[in-house]
């Protein structure tokens, strides 16, 4: 009786054992951002899972979102008070990531990570006055260049253009490429911000610069300023002019590289992070633009000469998203030591590596390289290095809701046609001036 009595102990001790190690892992909760339908998705998994197998202390569960869910999940976090402890975010005003800048909701990430580790990165990436909240808030994983023209120069040849230099250059494409069914531009704003992220902050950083932006918010400069109604005009000109469709403005934010692949766009204007979407998957072996494609049919440009430019050839751009770390987690727990640790993994050169190889991103850490990168992964830097000077992105330095319920919708409504450039710098104005009152 007693031997079966300790055989019964040590089977029920056996049953007991992974319990135990289960419960005391630490549960960390992850909300994460990126695209189920891009190239590299499943190397991106594939990174995380490899964390959870190499650190089975620790109970990591995902969430994942894209685009406008994201922002709205994240909002209703915020407003519930039961954020992620680990959040993929902006370092500024974008949506949701303004609250956890404005009201302190995440770590500062210089002590936990420590000098020795961010010295390891470009400097912009680890400049805290790039943050709202003044603080590292959250770690770039790369300098985002907002605007970047990408160019069927194949397309373009076989209709007699070459690439453009100036915004009459662009114009006279419109009679023969309209002709053949074909856009000289798509910019897909049916999402409400790629408008403004994509080209509208790169022409009043050409326009105008940072010195009038910085004016603005204080009061010594005004939306109603002529130099921003010009910038408003061009936009109002290039619809006008048939260079962008209307029928942009509601086309969504997905549609468009599909439609700049199949030859339907000369040119699309995205940011520096769309080039991962035109390359091949590894899981389908397939890409949207094949390697020997992107080598000899296409280009990266920066956006010609505007009519009236103050600072020609300059581009809008930005410290780039990462990751970042809940304030409400207690300083030296277990749970704080794991999200340290889930973030100097992912910002490791090995996770970096796969990042740069996939497209997702030019990473800000120092020194990563590779031999395996595809045509556009190789011509985004040299695309960087012909840039001689950036400027703000709006909805990274204003007020969130000025900039997306005025200028975003604004630039919405110019190009559907419902409302001026003078009246929507007027609305944005008196929007600015009630945000001003409040400061």
């Amino acid at each position: 009786m007693k031997k079966i009595l300790f055989l019964a102990l040590v089977l029920v001790l056996a049953m007991l054992v992974p319990m135990t190690v289960m419960a005391q892992a630490t549960p960390l909760r992850f909300m994460y951002y990126i695209d189920a339908s891009q190239a590299g998705y499943a190397e991106d998994q594939a990174i995380w899972q490899k964390f959870k197998d190499d650190n089975s202390d620790i109970d990591l569960q995902m969430e994942i979102l894209f685009n406008q869910p994201f922002h709205e999940k994240l909002g209703a976090y915020i407003a519930a008070g039961n954020i992620p402890d680990v959040i993929y975010m902006w370092p500024s005003s974008r949506s949701s990531s303004a609250i956890l800048h404005q009201m302190h909701l995440m770590k500062d990430l210089t002590p936990l990570l420590g000098k020795q580790f961010l010295s390891g990165f470009v400097a912009p990436a680890v400049n805290p006055k790039a943050q709202a909240s003044g603080y590292l808030a959250e770690l770039p994983q790369s300098i985002t260049y907002t605007t970047v023209m990408y160019a069927n120069k194949k397309l373009l040849a076989d209709n007699g253009f070459g690439l453009p230099k100036t915004y009459a250059d662009l114009k006279a494409m419109v009679p023969r490429l309209k002709a053949k069914g074909i856009q000289v531009i798509t910019l897909p704003d049916g999402d409400g911000w790629q408008m403004q992220s994509c080209l509208f902050s790169t022409v009043v950083g050409r326009m105008l610069g940072d010195g009038w932006v910085d004016q603005v918010k204080t009061g010594k400069a005004k939306f109603t300023d002529p130099g921003y109604v010009a910038s408003l005009a061009f936009i109002d000109t290039m619809f006008k002019d048939g260079v962008i469709p209307r029928a942009d403005m509601q086309l969504g934010y997905g549609d468009g590289p599909t439609l700049f692949a199949s030859g339907k766009a000369a040119f699309i204007i995205d940011g520096d992070w769309r080039q991962g979407f035109y390359l091949t998957d590894k899981a389908t072996g397939t890409a949207l633009i094949s390697p020997d494609e992107q080598a000899s049919d296409y280009a990266f440009i920066n956006f010609p000469a505007i009519p009236g430019e103050k600072n020609p050839g300059v581009v809008s751009a930005i410290a780039g998203v990462g990751l970042g770390i809940s304030a409400a987690i207690p300083k030296g727990s277990d749970k704080e030591k794991a999200a340290v640790r889930l973030l100097k993994y992912y910002y490791s050169p090995e996770v970096q590596q796969i990042k740069l190889e996939t497209g997702a991103f030019i990473p800000s850490l120092k020194g990563v390289t590779s031999d395996a990168l595809e045509p556009f992964t190789q011509m985004m830097p040299k695309y960087y290095a012909g840039i001689n000077k950036i400027s703000y992105v709006l909805d990274g330095v204003l007020d969130p809701g000025v900039c997306g319920n005025y200028i975003n919708k604004g630039l919405q409504d110019i190009g559907l046609g419902n409302r001026t450039p003078k009246q929507v710098a007027a609305d944005t104005e008196k929007a600015m001036a009630d945000w001003r009152a409040t400061q």
